[in-house]
């Protein structure tokens, strides 16, 4: 994994546990459903972000050494699958 990226979805992923710990603090003080929802909310986009950082990582170092030593096969499979699970977002 590239030292840039890891230390970036480290970051991300502490960042998305707080934002876990905060939404069971909300439910547990009983706080505003809306204002729950809202924190719901920015946790699905900071794991997009992860994802994101993590497709991007996987992209620039596994496809492209897939590509250049006779795995251009693989490398197709895999990016298809991301793009079938991104339509089912």
């Amino acid at each position: 994994m590239k030292k840039e990226i890891k230390k970036k979805t480290t970051s991300r992923l502490n960042r998305i546990a707080g934002q876990i710990r905060g939404l069971q603090k909300m439910i547990d003080d009983e706080e505003y459903c809306i204002d729950v929802i809202i924190q719901a909310s920015a946790v699905r986009k900071a794991l997009a972000s992860f994802e994101d950082l993590m497709l991007e990582n996987h992209l620039t170092q596994h496809v492209t050494h897939q590509m250049k030593h006779s795995g251009q096969k693989k490398a197709v499979n895999e990016i298809m699958k991301v793009y079938k699970l991104a339509k089912k977002k």
